[in-house]
């Protein structure tokens, strides 16, 4: 396992370089001038000049692409040409209201997801399942987005149950930052008051991501658990009179949601790069609102530490998902 460990991290080499290329190009071949931008619509030549040479980007491309790998090494992702920070200090702390929304519209996908399947997978043909059906390419087809904004015109506006966006109140200080997550911080201080209103401003965002992946969810366990139901040792079960909760635990459920965990692990991915509409609706201080306005500014640097946080996050995920086969799946080995 640990080999198997190994090699799974070795591809983080080519895959960070590759997207560091990509980006570097698509940087590159875009229309604009990001420095004319960032030094503002009175800024002399001269300035505009001194500006370029102070961020690097009066030398050529492969020159400042070496440098900017050469900065990787060091934990360096270069400096926003929009707000004078390294790029590192933003990311950290725009991270974790990005990962928080991530994990628990995931958390809803997977509580409600799973037990949904194999709800529908033993009333199969049943008007449970054709129900979930209808529910299932309803959640698919609905734009997250568009989720979002009816979220908060029916429970913002009209009802006023939940607030309308952000992750706190602007007069209200968020808890001492221990991991930047507000619920568990809240919680690690004690402070129930705070946790509350953190989830309030939590729910709408992350009901509005997790509808698509938990109807997906549900289809795979479904599928998964109508495949094990009809293999030879269930059969067998039956036949010894074991009772049918049973089965459904102890062979059915086990088996059938090995095949599900490779849906969470591309969800997961998917989700963390597609953060960038719920955020901008929701006004969520995450990853994608702070790749959205560097986009709009034409601040490359940002977008390409972005890219790579998320690449990195996603293979150290899949990693994750195919060491949990083996605790699920016993028959499952790395050499």
């Amino acid at each position: 396992m640990v080999q198997f460990i190994l090699r799974r991290l070795l591809l983080l080499v080519p895959v960070l370089i590759g997207l560091t290329i990509i980006m570097f190009a698509i940087a590159r071949l875009l229309p604009g001038d990001p420095v004319g931008l960032a030094a503002g619509p009175n800024a002399t030549p001269a300035e505009v000049q001194a500006l370029a040479r102070e961020f690097g980007l009066d030398r050529p491309v492969w020159e400042q692409y070496l440098h900017y790998v050469g900065g990787l090494a060091h934990g360096d992702l270069g400096t926003s040409l929009s707000t004078r920070r390294p790029v590192a200090e933003d990311i950290a702390a725009y991270l974790p209201a990005t990962l928080e929304l991530v994990l628990a519209a995931l958390t809803l996908a997977i509580v409600i997801g799973i037990p949904l399947g194999l709800v529908t997978a033993v009333w199969r043909n049943r008007w449970p399942d054709y129900l979930s059906q209808v529910a299932a390419i309803g959640a698919i087809s609905m734009p997250r987005f568009f989720l979002g904004l009816l979220l908060q015109l029916c429970l913002a506006m009209w009802l006023m149950w939940l607030p309308l966006g952000g992750r706190l109140p602007i007069i209200l200080d968020p808890p001492p930052t221990v991991t930047g997550f507000y619920t568990i911080d809240a919680l690690l201080s004690g402070d129930w008051e705070t946790f509350v209103i953190v989830l309030k401003h939590l729910a709408m965002p992350a009901v509005a991501m997790s509808l698509s992946p938990l109807a997906t969810i549900m289809r795979m366990m479904r599928a998964s658990t109508i495949e094990v139901m009809g293999q030879d040792y269930v059969t067998t079960a039956r036949a010894l009179g074991l009772p049918r909760g049973k089965i459904i635990r102890k062979y059915v459920a086990r088996n059938a949601v090995s095949a599900t965990l490779t849906v969470i692990g591309l969800y997961f991915g998917w989700l963390l790069g597609g953060t960038v509409l719920v955020e901008t609706v929701f006004d969520w201080p995450g990853l994608g609102l702070y790749a959205t306005k560097a986009i709009l500014a034409q601040d490359m640097m940002p977008v390409i530490a972005v890219a790579l946080v998320i690449g990195l996050l996603f293979i150290i995920a899949n990693l994750v998902i195919d060491l949990a086969y083996g605790v699920i799946n016993p028959k499952v080995r790395y050499s």
